[in-house]
């Protein structure tokens, strides 16, 4: 595997979202919705809605390092959620929609830190993004995979995703395919 091409894996609330957004980045090579931070094996959609599972809605990212860093990706993923909701993200209750950053390796664990004390430093509110290695990550069922894209004119993404999209494409063009 060629040494650029590294694994995120972030937690910003419902993953349609932040998958929606990081689809759109270049250096990112491919985006996976899916499930971590779980008790149980493989677990459905539906296990994890319950709250029970332990595991949160995340998205996992293929990226090449010499094309986006992971501090951009770090940068992104802060402007794509409030990560001082504490298990939600707006409607979105529960731990499943908790702000998680599943580091792979050391060198993730102290930009992520480093990223999080320094977002502290500009707001009065507590950062409650949990930060954890990564040890286990499930995809989700194919029908969330690319889910915004697949479906841009069901509700939740027409009132919800395509604003937060627009705003993101506006501030960060340069960054984007």
């Amino acid at each position: 595997m060629d040494n650029n091409i590294q694994i995120a894996t972030f937690g910003g609330g419902c993953f349609w979202c932040i998958d929606a957004a990081f689809r759109r980045v270049k250096g990112v090579l491919n985006v996976s919705s899916g499930y971590a931070g779980g008790e149980i094996e493989n677990p459905s959609y539906q296990q994890i809605c319950t709250g029970l599972t332990g595991h949160a809605e995340v998205v996992q990212l293929d990226f090449d390092s010499s094309i986006v860093s992971y501090n951009t990706l770090l940068e992104m993923f802060f402007t794509l959620h409030d990560a001082t909701q504490l298990n939600r993200q707006g409607n979105d209750v529960g731990t499943q929609y908790r702000s998680v950053i599943y580091y792979h390796d050391e060198k993730q664990k102290a930009e992520s830190q480093a990223m999080i004390d320094a977002l502290q430093k500009q707001i009065r509110e507590p950062i409650v993004t949990e930060l954890s290695p990564l040890t286990n990550f499930y995809p989700a069922e194919q029908y969330h995979q690319d889910y915004y894209n697949e479906n841009p004119n069901q509700g939740y993404c027409s009132i919800l995703i395509a604003p937060k999209l627009a705003k993101f494409e506006q501030y960060y063009a340069d960054k984007l395919k």
